[in-house]
């Protein structure tokens, strides 16, 4: 007995996780996560607004916390801010309503760049993220100090997602 309510149960909570991850037009997302890079540590967060089926347009700002092997920096190079372009794909690649995939460009106040993020939904509000990000073009073309590189780097996202 006990059994076939627990599988009931089970059966019913699948049928609320069917969460559309993008939506389109007017879908907003909201993240919160921990970014890794070499020597860094830090803190990331993001908006994304859907302007049609499969694009949206975001922004992004981190903040590094945890400087490591001697490395220090002051505040605007600890600090990033972008603005980002992603192609949505997961209703393309039909994995599943709850994944999605998003590369994108992104045009920060230090370089430009790329990235390649994926989404899952547990629930139509609540998900986990992770992106991969690397420089394409650095604004500053002399060799640049430690602390300039902690925006200049391949970085790890990952993290919380939300629905707004």
């Amino acid at each position: 007995m006990k059994k076939g309510l627990l599988l009931i149960a089970l059966l019913l909570t699948a049928g609320l996780v069917n969460a559309q991850v993008f939506e389109g037009k007017g879908d907003q997302k909201f993240q919160i996560g921990a970014n890794f890079q070499d020597n860094v540590n830090g803190i990331v967060l993001a908006y994304d607004y859907g302007l049609g089926e499969n694009i949206s347009v975001g922004i992004v700002t981190g903040y590094a916390l945890n400087l490591s092997n001697g490395l220090s920096a002051n505040f605007e190079d600890r600090f990033e801010l972008e603005g980002r372009f992603n192609a949505n794909l997961g209703s393309v690649l039909n994995i599943s309503d709850n994944f999605d995939v998003y590369p994108g460009i992104s045009l920060s106040l230090k370089n430009f760049g790329g990235h390649l993020g994926m989404r899952y939904f547990f629930s139509t509000g609540f998900g986990v993220f992770t992106e991969f990000g690397t420089t394409f073009a650095k604004y500053n073309s002399e060799a640049l100090t430690p602390a300039e590189k902690i925006n200049n780097q391949f970085t790890v996202n990952l993290g919380a997602v939300f629905n707004l």
